[in-house]
């Protein structure tokens, strides 16, 4: 169904789009453990479709240990077991399709879940080496001192230690979410990756989340960087080249 609706849509169709956004989590459970999964979502198409609803934009439904219903990614390629399987996402995609509705996807790009393999791998590398700098260390937590901490309340910093890895690491958002770095091209290359595996399923679009943070530089707030805005140019190419009339949405503050 990666193709349902053809290389000559229009474009543009979102801005006509009528779109509802959902947690799949609290939407439809279809066999009574208390959680909505995708294949009570997808028993539901035909009421959100008589709403007159075009398009369904879905919260974070990937692996996480929840900590921050969902934002906190342990694998990007998957769906969390209580919503169901990728199967089941693959179902209700088809049945979207077939009703004619686009299917929006949440990506968290900032950061990932401290539990996802990158970070357990990357704490017990070499300083300096490739898997270590999929992330942002440091030996002391002055670096990028300008940046605003988002949640005051919570985080006293934004950099924590590990004592793994016997140094800080960077998180814009809570310490259980390290930042990956996107001064890494390998970084770069892998959520590319990430974005194709969604897109060649044949979901429509996506939503973009935290992307002002995406990366860093001392002597600024570390938000709204120009390399921010070229590293989003160059997936918008990179989308357009394999995915025709496929939506980005990006989070702005």
């Amino acid at each position: 169904m990666a193709e349902f609706f053809g290389r000559g849509s229009d474009p543009q169709w979102y801005k006509d789009a009528i779109i509802y956004e959902l947690h799949v989590r609290a939407f439809c459970d279809s066999d009574g453990d208390g959680i909505g999964d995708f294949r009570g979502l997808a028993s539901k198409l035909d009421y959100l479709q008589d709403l007159g609803v075009t398009a369904l934009w879905l919260l974070p439904f990937y692996p996480s240990p929840l900590k921050d219903d969902g934002y906190d990614i342990s694998d990007y390629t998957n769906v969390h077991p209580l919503y169901g399987s990728l199967g089941d996402f693959g179902a209700f995609l088809e049945e979207a399709h077939r009703r004619g509705l686009r299917v929006i996807t949440e990506l968290v790009l900032n950061h990932s879940s401290e539990r996802h393999p990158w970070f357990q791998r990357a704490r017990r590398a070499p300083p300096g080496s490739p898997l270590r700098d999929y992330y942002v260390w440091s030996q002391n937590a002055d670096l990028y001192a300008e940046a605003r901490i988002i949640f005051s309340d919570f985080e006293p910093s934004n950099w924590s230690w590990d004592g793994v890895a016997n140094a800080y690491y960077w998180h814009r958002f809570y310490s259980h979410q390290p930042d990956l770095n996107f001064a890494n091209p390998e970084v770069r290359r892998e959520l590319l990756s990430v974005v194709d595996f969604w897109l060649g399923m044949g979901v429509d679009g996506m939503r973009l989340d935290a992307v002002p943070y995406l990366f860093e530089k001392e002597g600024t707030n570390c938000e709204n960087l120009p390399e921010t805005h070229q590293f989003l140019k160059e997936l918008r190419a990179h989308v357009d080249a394999k995915f025709p009339n496929r939506m980005l949405l990006a989070e702005a503050n």
